[in-house]
């Protein structure tokens, strides 16, 4: 039976766990030169863009070549889902090409319909409403920083996203409280929230920046207006003024709290850019553990 990524909330804690552990693991041997062409050796990954990315497209294409496998760009002129023809016929098309779909995509729904469709793994690479690829990648950079994610406190400042939406996902998952502080009219959806809550977690919304962060162990920002919000960017840019990471507020952190941001940065809007060079950072760990949670992923799904 085959197994999709197209939502954390679907993965148990252990199975979240399972991938972290062999990111570890995988991240470990590959910075000591072992070679693990074996693991897809002969598979092939086709990737679906509707929006460009540098971290996703890259660390995907590396990771298949990483694991011995082969990865096909297929960009928005390439495939255009559920316009030159369905979303239905796509997956059903892919599936008797490749062994794995990865899909950058705008709409949620057409990520939930590749996956229905398809009879080979669909790996969300980002839809408008879930990063789950992101949130995996995050989790391994907390545990490198912090040796363990059980009791910590990961505070979001800014829009209530895609990545807000993962990240409560697998904080909820995995034993940790969530916070965001973003402004009225912007916080994460309401039933991913309360099914967390429902769930046992601890995720709190509210409006006041340092308050939020306030005896955090990682203060995580995005950008104030994602990929295909370009219209009303002005007004979003007035609403989300002091809704910012900077050494000032890392300060309200607790001894060793981490910056996080999944990239690209505005700096000066939602992260200093004196942040995001401190010791504090992670930002580049966690582009770069994009590569390695990914490969974990892959391994999992495809061999």
């Amino acid at each position: 039976m085959k197994r999709d990524l197209v939502s954390l909330a679907d993965w148990s804690r252990q199975e979240i766990w399972e991938v972290l552990d062999l990111a570890v693991h995988l991240k470990r041997e590959h910075k000591a030169g072992v070679r693990h062409d074996q693991v897809l050796e002969g598979k092939s990954l086709a990737m679906v863009f509707q929006k460009p990315s540098l971290r996703t497209r890259v660390s995907f294409e590396m990771g298949m070549r990483h694991l011995g496998g082969h990865a096909l760009y297929l960009g928005p002129e390439e495939i255009k889902l559920g316009q030159r023809e369905t979303t239905e016929d796509i997956a059903l098309v892919l599936s008797r090409y490749v062994d794995g779909i990865m899909a950058r995509v705008f709409g949620h729904e057409d990520m939930e319909e590749l996956a229905r469709h398809a009879t080979v793994p669909v790996i969300n690479g980002l839809s408008d409403l879930l990063h789950p690829c992101q949130a995996l990648g995050d989790m391994l950079t907390i545990l490198e920083r912090k040796r363990e994610l059980a009791g910590l406190t990961l505070t979001f400042i800014g829009d209530g996203n895609n990545v807000a939406h993962s990240l409560i996902h697998i904080c909820a998952k995995l034993g940790m409280a969530f916070r965001i502080a973003c402004p009225p009219g912007h916080e994460p959806d309401g039933a991913i929230v309360e099914a967390a809550r429902s769930s046992g977690a601890n995720v709190q919304v509210g409006h006041d920046v340092r308050e939020a962060a306030r005896d955090s162990d990682v203060l995580y920002t995005d950008v104030w207006t994602s990929m295909g919000q370009e219209v009303g960017a002005e007004s979003r840019r007035q609403a989300f003024q002091g809704f910012r990471v900077d050494l000032e507020l890392l300060k309200l952190g607790r001894p060793g709290c981490t910056v996080m941001h999944c990239l690209p940065a505005h700096y000066d809007e939602e992260l200093s850019y004196e942040a995001s060079r401190h010791p504090a950072s992670a930002i580049f760990d966690q582009a770069e553990n994009r590569l390695h949670a990914q490969k974990a992923v892959l391994a999992l799904l495809l061999a």
